[in-house]
């Protein structure tokens, strides 16, 4: 009894199945069915007719020089590429006619399914001879459907507008959260398009439903018929150029290494801004969308997805790492260090996209790009710092201000500190691998506890580093001073002014209670090195001794030292007088602390002057000052230009 078609098919299946390694014995009729379910009716039909002869167990064979199942091959191969010679040279889009792009997907399947059938069999010169032209008439079905995929993806990407991904208002955009996309939307369903303003969590739709079920059951063909790379071209090609005009839209250039490194840092400065915005865009919305596409477009073949997602990335991605590259690699100059921070930050924060969208091997040279580039980030960070410290010590002791007042590189250094401290979390995962400040030289580095630091933590040793390189610094500048008592009040100044900066801020919490407890210590003994090397010869002549002497050796009298002491006190309030004490309290705290010393002593010296016999009735005369004038001319000490509140900034 003749088998029917089925049994046939049934039969082909089990040859295909065991000619590609599988193993047959225990599967199922349903099985067996299981590995046509693709195809229809009449392609069943078509194989059936075209089964190169029929033997005792039902495997196609192929007669040695020719037979009639190789014949049916034949013929079968030429109705098919009549067919598809048809649709190869329509001058129309196949697709525009659903009917015809059913048609021809399923001459291709046809196509796709003979050419596998009689492929065992190609030892046959007759058989091997109808695949050739087979393959030549696939080649050019491909070829064509290569050409209809890029015109649907083409067609897709018109009907998406790109102004909506814009950093301003869009009209009435329309959006989906990802957990309310349907894997597959119906078609005809609205198009959600991004609106990126701070709602990271949505994915651009940028085709619509009915096209990219048409891409995918072209692509399921070209990946099954061997066109697998073209087809990913194709797709990334245009996909691309959604991209190119999506970084377009955001204000993100190309630009090279070289062209960065030329710019102005204020042009830097500008692009630094563009780009946090647009690769938090690129991460959070395109990027993710692209790889939701590609994995309906190439649904069932994550292989051809993975390379086509790589493709369609892989430029724009390299754009947005290499701009962060030349942050890092270029200039360590110290004003540069808050962008790079938000250069560094905005990678880190992104880790987590790079690690999910980029998990699979094609990509795994981007994502390990993006942490290379992340620490090198970190080295340009710990850099600036370096170089902050070589600022410091080149600035040139000769470079003390008049009047000892607040030096431009205490507070410059001071403020840096400060602002660097708002980033504290990022700056202590910068240095936490750090052995070692950056530019520590034999032995000059000390741990944390040795500087007095309640944190040991990298940073705060960085930070109270940088601040011994300043203080060590303003010593040496202090001693330009010819006036030991004007060298204490520079930097008493200068120390009052570091406390202050330290105080009440992260800076503050990061150095701890003790530092700022020994560091003002130091500021009380600056005040007594002051009051020692400045009040003491005019305190010496009101002494009621015979210490002072006259030229000739004996002792003078108290109209001398009277006399002696108007001409010294004139002297010091003159000179003090162009002296700067920046900081209202303290100044006020200096002048309250000569009064307090000098003022009992005269008051103490004057009354005796004016009870000894030596006064006579005239002893105002010789008096030219109060006490009260005395007290007056101490306040008007310290006010020198630049002692001004306005150089506390």
């Amino acid at each position: 009894m003749a088998e029917n078609g089925e049994d046939k098919l049934i039969a082909v299946a089990r040859h295909i199945a065991k000619t590609l390694g599988g193993h047959t014995d225990n599967m199922t009729d349903d099985d067996i069915l299981k590995i046509f379910s693709n195809f229809d009716c009449r392609l069943r039909e078509k194989l059936t007719d075209s089964l190169p002869g029929e033997g005792d167990d039902d495997i196609p064979r192929a007669a040695p020089g020719g037979g009639v199942g190789s014949a049916k091959f034949e013929q079968t191969v030429k109705s098919l590429g009549r067919q598809i010679s048809v649709y190869v040279s329509a001058d129309h889009p196949i697709w525009s006619d659903s009917a015809d792009a059913n048609s021809f997907l399923d001459v291709v399947d046809e196509l796709t399914a003979a050419i596998s059938l009689w492929t065992p069999f190609a030892h046959d010169k007759q058989v091997a001879s109808c695949l050739d032209r087979a393959e030549e008439f696939m080649q050019k079905a491909m070829f064509r459907l290569e050409e209809e995929f890029k015109a649907l993806m083409d067609q897709g990407t018109e009907s998406f507008d790109l102004t909506r991904l814009r950093g301003g208002e869009a009209a009435n955009p329309s959006y989906s959260s990802e957990s309310d996309v349907d894997e597959f939307p119906d078609e005809g369903s609205e198009i959600p398009v991004a609106h990126p303003i701070s709602d990271y969590d949505i994915i651009i739709d940028a085709l619509p439903a009915g096209i990219i079920d048409d891409l995918h059951e072209i692509a399921k063909r070209m990946v099954e018929a061997g066109y697998g790379k073209e087809c990913s071209h194709a797709y990334s090609m245009c996909r691309r150029e959604f991209l190119e005009e999506s970084f377009s839209r955001l204000q993100l250039q190309k630009f090279s290494i070289d062209e960065i490194h030329k710019m102005q840092w204020t042009e830097i400065e500008d692009e630094i801004d563009k780009w946090v915005k647009g690769i938090n865009v690129a991460l959070r919305i395109l990027f993710p969308s692209e790889r939701r596409l590609c994995d309906r477009v190439f649904f069932g073949f994550s292989s051809a997805a993975d390379l086509s997602f790589m493709e369609v990335v892989r430029g724009s991605t390299i754009q947005l790492l290499n701009f962060a590259d030349a942050v890092a690699i270029g200039s360590r100059a110290p004003e540069r260090l808050f962008k790079v921070l938000d250069v560094y930050e905005t990678i880190r924060d992104l880790m987590p996209e790079f690690e999910l969208i980029f998990s699979d091997q094609h990509c795994v040279l981007l994502r390990n790009e993006a942490v290379t580039i992340w620490k090198r980030l970190g080295e340009a960070i710990r850099g600036i710092f370096m170089e902050l410290e070589n600022l410091i010590r080149r600035d040139p002791a000769k470079a003390a201000v008049p009047g000892g007042g607040l030096h431009p590189i205490t507070r410059y250094v001071m403020n840096y500190l400060r602002a660097a401290c708002r980033s504290r979390i990022t700056l202590e995962q910068v240095f936490e691998d750090t052995v070692a400040p950056p530019g520590s030289r034999n032995g000059d580095y000390m741990k944390g506890d040795e500087r007095g630091l309640s944190s040991s933590s990298p940073l705060a040793v960085q930070m109270a580093w940088s601040m011994e390189l300043l203080e060590t610094n303003l010593e040496a500048k202090s001693k330009v001073y010819r006036d030991s008592a004007l060298s204490s009040v520079f930097m008493m100044n200068n120390g009052r002014y570091i406390v202050q900066k330290v105080r009440d801020n992260e800076l503050g919490s990061l150095l701890g209670d003790d530092w700022i407890r020994k560091h003002t210590a130091k500021v009380r003994q600056y005040h007594v090195n002051y009051q020692r090397s400045s009040w003491s010869k005019v305190l010496g002549v009101l002494r009621i001794d015979n210490s002072a002497l006259s030229p000739n050796g004996t002792p003078k009298s108290m109209k001398e030292k009277l006399k002696l002491f108007n001409t010294y006190f004139e002297e010091t309030c003159r000179t003090q007088s162009n002296w700067v004490v920046f900081d209202e309290q303290l100044r006020d705290e200096l002048r309250i602390s000569v009064a307090g010393n000098l003022s009992p002593a005269y008051r103490n010296f004057i009354g005796r002057f004016q009870s000894s016999p030596e006064s006579g009735k005239h002893a105002d005369k010789y008096i030219k000052y109060s006490v009260e004038d005395l007290e007056a001319r101490i306040n008007q000490l310290f006010c020198g230009s630049g002692g001004s509140s306005a150089g506390r900034k």
